[in-house]
Formats: C-alpha cells, structure tokens, sequence
C-alpha cells in the first residue's frame, strides 16, 4: 500500500514538472509595483503592472494618472516602484514536494494507527503461543525450539522498547500542549 501510495506520487511529480518544463516565463512572473501615498485629495493606491524592467517607474506604471499634468512630477516623486521577479516553476515544484511528504505521512499515520495494532496483536499472539509451549516441557522433538524461541523474545523486547518510547513521547507532547496552550508558557 505504501509502495503504491510513493509511485503515485512520484508520478504526479514528473508529471507536474514535465508540465512546468514546458512552459516559458510567465507574463505574471515579472512585475512592476508602485506604492502611492496620498498626495492632495487623492487617495493612496498601489499600482502594478507587467513591464520591463527599465520601464519600471511611475510614468510607465501608473495609469490612469490620478494628479493633472503639472503635478505628475511632485506626484511620480513620492511613489515608490519596485520591480519584482518570481519563478511560478520553483514555487510549483515546492508545493508539489510540501503535498509530497504530507501525503507520505498521512500514509504513515494511517499505517501506525490500522496497520501496526494488527501485527502487534499477531506477533504477541504468536510469541504467547511459543511460550505456553515452552510450559507444557521439554520434550520438544525439535532441536531448534530454543533458538525460535530467543528470536521471538527479542523481537518482542524490541516490539517493548519502540512502545515505551512512544509512549514517553506521547506524555512529552501532551505536557508542552498543557504548557503551550494552559499555561502559556513555550518549552525551550
């Protein structure tokens, strides 16, 4: 299930970067943006506008022009115009890496909460069976009993380890949530 939940996904990822491989520089890439303060009885406005950047200026960017032609120049001098580059690509592709991961951990989630419950019950059942067989006595005609029998042992040690570290997690995080959210106080 988790295999087939990655292949999708790197999947969607070729497919989304071969889309955006194809595709050329957008015209809502590049930009030019002037910030107007209020200047007599007119209002303040921000004005944005797709041209180069050596037009990037208030008698380019700035239309329709809100001040009559003597006050153009007062006007144009006290706006602020910044000429402002993106690449849509790069956000694109970090989106689809930011899904990608979610996306992986949701799996993940989903497998410690469906999954991983089921085989512990199995494997516990299983390590419990091994040694009320181990009580019946000895006379086991097998020669290896033992050594199943250690190996299931240590898988249940480790089963053991995994969930009290969880565990010790889990009442870690419940403590900094009372500290954060009951007490206002952030852990350092």
């Amino acid at each position: 299930m988790a295999t087939r939940g990655a292949r999708l996904c790197s999947l969607l990822l070729l497919a989304a970067l071969a889309g955006l491989g194809a595709e050329a520089k957008n015209s809502e890439d590049v930009r030019c943006k002037c910030i107007c303060p209020p200047y007599k009885d007119h209002s303040g406005h921000i004005y944005n506008k797709n041209v180069s950047q050596k037009d990037c200026d208030c008698l380019h960017v700035v239309e329709p022009m809100p001040v009559p032609g003597p006050d153009v120049e007062a006007y144009c001098l006290r706006c602020e115009c910044k000429y402002e580059e993106r690449s849509s690509v790069t956000i694109k592709v970090t989106i689809i890496i930011y899904l990608s991961i979610l996306g992986l951990l949701l799996l993940y989630m989903v497998y410690l909460t469906l999954v991983e419950p089921i085989l512990k019950r199995r494997l516990l059942g299983h390590s419990q069976l091994i040694q009320s067989d181990e009580d019946i006595g000895d006379h086991q005609p097998f020669a290896n009993a033992h050594d199943v029998l250690a190996r299931s042992r240590s898988r249940a040690n480790v089963l053991n380890k995994v969930e009290y570290a969880q565990q010790r997690w889990k009442l870690q995080v419940q403590e900094q949530r009372k500290s954060v959210f009951d007490r206002h106080v952030v852990l350092s």
